[in-house]
Formats: structure tokens, sequence, C-alpha cells
């Protein structure tokens, strides 16, 4: 299936992507039998209600602790709306740019961690797979039980339709990493079903600069039997009752999730050209893994 981007009508701060749920969305392979949609809607409904309690209990600690907890629940969340999580790590593609170089884990610094996005189950498959802090949109800060969740997960929030409160999402993003905390942000602005992704907007990889920290780009693929699966996204007119639904009801759901090695920009360029260029090679390194197996890529394992 190929989809072609289509310019955001009102500003270009707010990217749209012409996904709908009745063009892009097929039914499931295998579908899960009644009771066990109900034990996954059930189960999940558990693990959020337990997560309450957690989640101010964690404020009190260190951003690091707060972190692996979020990933062990964030992990017990997908196992109970039965979505299995697969992890591999994929070859270093600069695109021909010299003004990146790949740097080594755990240099002690903090790491924007970017992806491709496709449903509101992106977070928890990220928090899942490294200890980390997202990036979310405002709106989910407003959410009476999500409310307490997110900040009890250290979540960041932006205000996506607000363009003057841009530079302060920056600056709170480049302070995470400034703390040495992971950030996972969604550069594309908006949701894509998964068989294509949309452009890396630049602007949250000036986080990285001004913190003088690494990029670690990473892709997200979700699939049934092997196969690339659309049934996840949250896009168009889609409602999340209605994403949830089909979550619950479809059988072996997998999503892989792909890690490049980071990279850092040399010190060199105007800031507007070496955000551009983080960006870009960023998102050709998510779109290899978005298209396939890289090449070179480690076994995977399973996590969640």
């Amino acid at each position: 299936m190929t989809v072609t981007f289509i310019p955001p009508s009102v500003t270009s701060w707010q990217p749209l992507a012409p996904c709908q749920p009745s063009t892009c969305v097929n039914p499931a392979l295998t579908v899960a039998s009644p009771l066990r949609r109900v034990g996954r809607i059930a189960g999940a409904a558990a693990v959020l209600l337990g997560g309450v309690p957690i989640a101010v209990l964690t404020r009190r600690f260190s951003p690091d602790t707060r972190a692996k907890i979020t990933q062990r629940w964030a992990r017990l969340l997908l196992r109970a709306l039965g979505v299995r999580v697969l992890a591999s790590k994929g070859f270093v593609f600069l695109g021909g740019a010299p003004v990146l170089r790949a740097v080594p884990d755990g240099n002690g610094s903090g790491t924007l961690l970017v992806a491709n996005h496709i449903s509101w189950l992106d977070p928890l498959v990220m928090a899942a797979t490294l200890p980390c802090r997202p990036l979310a949109k405002s709106e989910v800060g407003e959410w009476p039980l999500i409310r307490t969740l997110a900040r009890g997960a250290g979540v960041l929030f932006i205000h996506r339709d607000r363009l003057l409160e841009l530079p302060k999402a920056v600056a709170g993003v480049a302070g995470a990493l400034r703390a040495g905390d992971t950030v996972v942000a969604f550069p594309e602005g908006t949701t894509w079903c998964g068989g294509e992704m949309g452009p890396f907007r630049p602007a949250v990889f000036q986080a990285a600069l001004d913190a003088e920290a690494a990029v670690r780009p990473a892709t997200i693929h979700y699939r049934e039997k092997n196969v690339t699966s659309a049934r996840p996204c949250y896009v168009g007119g889609d409602t999340l009752i209605g994403s949830i639904r089909r979550v619950t009801m479809t059988k072996n759901l997998t999503v892989t999730v792909t890690l490049f090695p980071p990279v850092r920009l040399s010190p060199s360029g105007r800031p507007h050209e070496a955000r551009k260029a983080l960006a870009s090679v960023a998102e050709a390194q998510v779109r290899t893994g978005l298209s396939g197996t890289p090449q070179g890529a480690h076994q995977r394992q399973m996590i969640a």
C-alpha cells in the first residue's frame, strides 16, 4: 500500500496523514475468541487501576528508578492486551552525511529516542523496550486516570496546537536530556497506519543539540503472523475505543522495535541546518526498519 503525504490545511505545526481506518485497516488474520477479548480488557483495566497508587509513589523516586518501574508496568499492560514486544538492533546508516558519527551506548549522557508514530500503544511499546520518558501531547495530561499515570512515569508534555509554546517544550526536553534521561519523541507530529510514514519534523532535534545529547532512531513495526498490520493504528477519524477494540480482538499481534545506534552531530553549521540534518538521517534509518529487517540486524529478543 502506498500513501501520499497531504500537507496540513491549518498550519505547518499540525501535519495531517492521509490514513483512515476505513481505507487502511484490514480484518484481523486471526480473531481472538470473545472470552479472550473479555479477559484482555479486564486484565488491562486491572493493570491501569493498579498503576495509580504505584504512579503516586514513584513521584518520590529518582528518574532512573521511576523509568525502570514504568518499564515493568508497560510490559505488564501490553501483555494483558495481548501484544508481544520484540526488540532488535539495526545497523548504522549515516545517509552520506559526514557531520554525523555513531557513538557507543551508555556514554553517561541523555539520549533523544525518536520513532515513527502509529498508535496510542507506541509510548507503551517504547517504555517497555527501554527505560525512558515519553514526550506526549498536552491533551493526555487532561485525562483523569491517564494524567496520574503519566505524571508518575515522568511524561513530558507539548502543546501541538500552540506554536509559541514550542521553545518551552524544547527547553523541557533539553533539560531532561542534560539530567541524563532518555526521552522518546515521535517527530512526525501525527500518526500513520504503519505501512508508510511521514517526514520527521526537526523541531524536537534542537533539544538534542542544546543538550549535546545523542539521537537514537527506532522503528516501530506491528505485525500479524509476520505480515504488517494496521490494526493497532489510531488515525484520521478513528476513536480510541475503536482502536482498543481492534487490538483486543486481534490474535498474534506482535510489535518489533528496531533500535539503531545513537548518533551525534559534530559542532558545525547553522542551528536550523544542524537539526534538519539530524532529522533527515534519523528518518532515513527509521525507514530502513519499516521496510523490513535491516541488513546486519541482530537476533530479535522478546521483551514483553
